[in-house]
């Protein structure tokens, strides 16, 4: 999943695109490295971020799923049920949703749906984190939906523990480190699971001294790995090109590599 944010506040300044025109040519350039499918959103759901009108958000998203949803699959990232209910009538096909609020708008659109673990919102999610045990909780929360989806008829579903939403650097890293756990759920309802490790501000730590957002590539590719290794059947990415190529690496008989 390619990303296209048509925001000029999301954290990797490299994603933003504020005019039609960039993000049309940046997801045409993600279906073209080859991405399976291009994630739009309209508003940043960064920690700290500032909320985005209803009406502005229509108009930086809808204009975007249409153009590119003549290329490939699209998916709008959204918290809206109306952004998600044009996006869908301009061609999007999956709702991708970190507040977890929207799955009776995808049933009643019959669209994918990925629904996405956060503890608090954007302005408060990062104040104080706090967990019992992430890992076990996390899963119940994705259980519980899963549940719902299945209800309702949901489907495709995708599963997403929601890496730096609402986490510490601990948090994230046990979440990585057992998403195994959350392949495991999500197969016992047919649905697949997405990881967004991307940049993000956790892999800062991972280096001898703090990694800026475009110092992570290796942290992101890593990480990456690691998931789709483990069952992960779906990664978010900024760097399209280097994650194909990781999965080409990894899906490809070892003799046609080498030959």
């Amino acid at each position: 999943m390619g990303i296209v944010n048509v925001t000029p506040d999301s954290f990797f300044p490299s994603s933003r695109t504020v005019a039609t025109d960039d993000a049309l040519a940046r997801g045409r350039a993600l279906f073209e490295a080859g991405c399976d499918i291009v994630d739009v959103g309209g508003e940043s759901t960064r920690p700290g971020a500032t909320p985005v009108a209803l009406e502005e958000e229509l108009a930086r998203v809808v204009p975007v799923v249409a153009a590119l949803a003549t290329y490939g699959p699209v998916s709008v990232d959204t918290q809206k049920g109306p952004v998600a209910r044009a996006a869908v009538a301009a061609g999007a096909s999956v709702v991708n949703d970190v507040s977890c609020t929207l799955l009776e708008v995808a049933a009643q659109l019959g669209v994918g749906y990925v629904a996405l673990h956060r503890q608090g919102d954007a302005r408060t999610m990062q104040v104080n984190p706090t967990y019992d045990d992430v890992l076990d909780e996390v899963c119940a929360f994705l259980r519980g939906v899963a549940e719902r989806a299945r209800a309702l008829h949901v489907a495709p579903l995708w599963l997403d523990p929601g890496i730096g939403f609402g986490k510490s650097v601990e948090h994230n890293l046990a979440l990585v480190a057992h998403v195994g756990r959350v392949v495991a759920l999500a197969n016992e309802f047919g649905a697949g699971v997405l990881v967004g490790t991307s940049r993000k501000r956790f892999l800062e730590h991972l280096g001898r001294d703090p990694l800026e957002v475009d110092e992570r590539l290796e942290g992101s590719i890593a990480t990456e790995a690691w998931a789709l290794l483990e069952g992960v059947s779906m990664v978010r990415v900024h760097d399209a090109a280097a994650a194909v190529q990781l999965r080409e690496l990894l899906t490809r008989p070892v003799e046609e590599v080498v030959a």
